[in-house]
């Protein structure tokens, strides 16, 4: 892998990480109200709360699997790419079903990882 994937998947694998504190220890904060438009009220419902904590933790092992792929695997650039896919698949899911903004939100910067895996310079 280049510098610049390495670079970019390294920042996608910040994002989740970033996406796992939100959502498992900052789960009632006024981030997580912005960033999933949910009232800060319903975020204290234990439903949802469980719910978001669940989510926090895949969100997490995106990011550890993606660090794993690049640093340590001797499958790098076929894991990576792999696991860059299903994050803008997933991506590009919640922007049909939910927020359109998402697959530049969430998938954005994986998209850009993606593409410079395949770039050799």
């Amino acid at each position: 892998m280049t510098i610049l994937s390495t670079v970019l998947a390294t920042l996608v694998a910040i994002e989740f990480f970033y996406i796992l504190y939100i959502e498992t220890i900052a789960t009632t904060s006024d981030a997580t109200s912005r960033t999933f438009n949910i009232a800060k009220a319903d975020l204290k419902n234990e439903t949802i709360n469980v719910l978001l904590k669940n989510q926090g933790v895949y969100n997490g092992l995106i990011g550890l699997g993606l660090l794993y792929s690049i640093y340590i695997s001797s499958a790098s650039l076929e894991m990576t790419r792999l696991i860059l896919i299903n994050v803008i698949l997933v991506a590009l899911y919640g922007s049909v079903t939910s927020n359109k903004k998402i697959i530049l939100t969430q998938g954005g910067l994986a998209i850009l990882a993606l593409i410079a895996t395949f770039i050799n310079f």
